[in-house]
């Protein structure tokens, strides 16, 4: 592998430090030593996902690997057909269960042999929803929706999607697994990695610390840019997943606030803690101005006003739809506010 290559002049933006430039797509960049970052781009707005190769005694474990498409597919062969030529993928680790994070995993533990390392909350929901593709929506998903606020023109759109899209961008993945619990420590190569569990955009997704050489993975737990998804479904209605997040984030300072983080979106950087400062006092704003908005009675769907700076189109409409659900729902725990059902869709207001 190359050497690493630090910015001659690192990029400082809102409090944090990029210290790598040019970071090219399909290719291993070195950001520490055993540690490179392969970027594969994605469809949507995120552009692209980032991966991690771990040097292991006789190999490298992977870290995440892009969804199930002919162009990540085609980016890991042409990988591990020139730079990593010969060099075989001793584990394959799934940070959390979405699609751009684990879309290749079964196909990379066929093709190595290598086993699947998860929690058991991430591989139980991956296997359910592959496990589940059918072609009719569900009549609990419709009325889901419909609860939000959905017209009938968006429901329809969405029917006509099926119920496989999950399936179509994930390869099967094993019957067993290795089971990542948080604490616990996962030797690979020379290095002991701490198992992290974080909540909120996902169930139990799985950071990995070095703290020995101040390196965190973070995948989707901590983005620079943006803050991560946090959705309310309908699988579990009546969690409080934005509650989890930020128990999550309190959890995440007791890190090192000087740790390299290794995001699954954007650019590696420094400066966890103003970071973590930064997305809950965002979502704090948000739940604030969401209780004044509700001095009305609103449905999710008229929330996006509030919550959101742009346009939701369809492509967008159910993750901003379990967004805003997200919050609704918190500010019902906090005691904030109020659900109502009439005619099977929800109102919200102050309380």
């Amino acid at each position: 592998m190359s050497t690493i290559a630090p910015a001659t002049d690192p990029r400082v933006r809102a409090g944090l430090t990029y210290p790598f430039d040019d970071i090219e797509d399909g290719r291993a960049f070195p950001v520490a030593p055993g540690i490179a970052l392969v970027r594969l781009a994605i469809p949507g707005p995120l552009r692209h996902v980032n991966c991690y190769l771990l040097d292991d005694r006789d190999g490298v474990a992977l870290v995440d690997t892009g969804m199930n498409t002919d162009a990540a597919r085609a980016t890991w062969k042409a990988l591990f057909k020139g730079s990593h030529a010969g060099v075989r993928v001793t584990r394959m680790i799934g940070t959390h269960y979405h699609p751009d994070h684990i879309g290749l995993a079964g196909w990379m533990c066929d093709h190595h042999h290598a086993p699947l390392l998860m929690t058991r909350g991430e591989w139980l929901t991956a296997r359910m929803l592959i496990a589940d593709a059918r072609d009719a929506v569900p009549p609990e998903m419709t009325a889901f929706w419909k609860a939000a606020g959905w017209s009938e023109e968006q429901v329809d759109h969405a029917r006509e999607r099926g119920w496989a899209g999950f399936r179509r961008v994930v390869r099967p993945l094993p019957l067993g697994y290795t089971r990542l619990r948080d604490g616990e420590a996962l030797r690979i190569g020379a290095v002991d990695w701490q198992v992290v569990v974080g909540s909120g955009h996902s169930l139990e997704h799985a950071c990995l610390l070095d703290d020995r050489r101040g390196i965190l993975l973070a995948g989707d737990q901590v983005l620079p840019r943006i803050s991560p998804n946090v959705s309310l479904g309908v699988t579990e209605p009546d969690a409080d997943p934005l509650g989890d997040w930020f128990a999550s984030i309190d959890k995440l300072r007791a890190l090192d606030p000087d740790l390299l983080v290794l995001p699954g979106h954007g650019d590696p950087f420094t400066g966890l803690h103003v970071r973590l400062d930064q997305m809950e006092a965002e979502h704090r704003e948000r739940l604030a101005m969401l209780e004044l908005f509700l001095a009305e009675p609103a449905r999710a769907i008229d929330c996006f006003s509030v919550l959101f700076h742009r346009r939701i189109g369809p492509d967008m409409l159910g993750m901003a739809t379990g967004e805003a659900l997200a919050h609704l729902r918190r500010l019902e725990v906090e005691g904030r506010a109020a659900r109502e059902e009439c005619d099977g869709v929800w109102w919200w207001r102050t309380a």
